[in-house]
């Protein structure tokens, strides 16, 4: 897993180009409409809700725009479009398998630039089914790990349902428990005052395929290329990528 947190990383450190900047905030704002669509607009009754209002504030989207969002999708404010949860499966270079997770207001336009990115990079189209048994759907909490240990934080959240605390990367621990415990985790962190960046739900992979230099680099293209989709919201990935070759990649 370490490799596409790396990944996942370095895409973040990305993000704060202005062009990535703006994608960024249109999918966080997005998350914020459905959850209250899908939840209402309560964001002490929605959990889903408060946790994507907490991450788009985190990331530094303004109230207004969290606000507005969180009205249309609770249908106090007119507009808002009908997005649609949509999940594609896939193949990446390297026998890599990936999972694209898209909300859209337009099912032909997403599966047909989800469909251009993986065959434009190498990759290609797979069945339903075909790849998304090799991941499960997991509660995963971030955690800074300025100002506290990993010890600290497994004490916090061990009697909550926590499965694991791993490094997420040089600036983060990572929280894993089942889906349905993440309220609970987050919950323990925030009574013992433990700081957090986000709490979602997510697919992590059972197996990983460790990557060469080559595949690497084919791969992360790839990724880059689904992610500028705006239809787009997630990609998850079963691979690792071995830290030397990581350095080689950023050198």
């Amino acid at each position: 897993m370490s490799g596409h947190s790396k990944w996942a990383t370095t895409k973040h450190k990305k993000a704060a180009l202005d062009a990535k900047r703006g994608k960024l905030f249109a999918k966080l704002i997005k998350n914020v409409e459905v959850a209250a669509r899908t939840g209402g607009g309560d964001p002490d009754a929605n959990p889903t809700l408060y946790d994507a209002i907490y991450k788009a504030k985190k990331n530094s989207v303004p109230n207004d725009n969290i606000e507005r969002a969180r009205k249309r999708g609770a249908g106090e404010e007119a507009g808002g479009a009908d997005w649609q949860n949509i999940t594609y499966e896939g193949y990446a270079p390297g026998g890599v398998a990936v999972l694209v997770e898209c909300l859209t207001d337009n099912r032909n336009r997403a599966a047909s630039e989800v469909r251009v990115a993986l065959t434009r990079n190498g990759g290609s189209l797979a069945d339903p089914g075909s790849v998304s048994y090799l991941f499960n759907r997991k509660g995963v909490v971030i955690v800074p790990k300025q100002g506290t240990s990993e010890d600290d934080v497994m004490m916090a959240v061990l009697d909550a349902g926590a499965e694991e605390v791993n490094e997420h990367d040089e600036d983060n621990f990572e929280v894993v428990s089942e889906a349905g415990d993440l309220v609970a985790v987050r919950t323990a962190l925030q009574e013992q005052g433990i700081d957090y960046e986000s709490a979602e739900s997510k697919f992590l992979p059972s197996v990983t395929v460790q990557l060469d230099e080559d595949s690497a680099r084919k791969v992360f293209r790839l990724l880059d290329a689904l992610e500028d989709s705006d239809d787009v919201q997630e990609v998850y990935a079963n691979f690792d990528v071995p830290d030397e070759v990581l350095a080689a990649i950023d050198a």
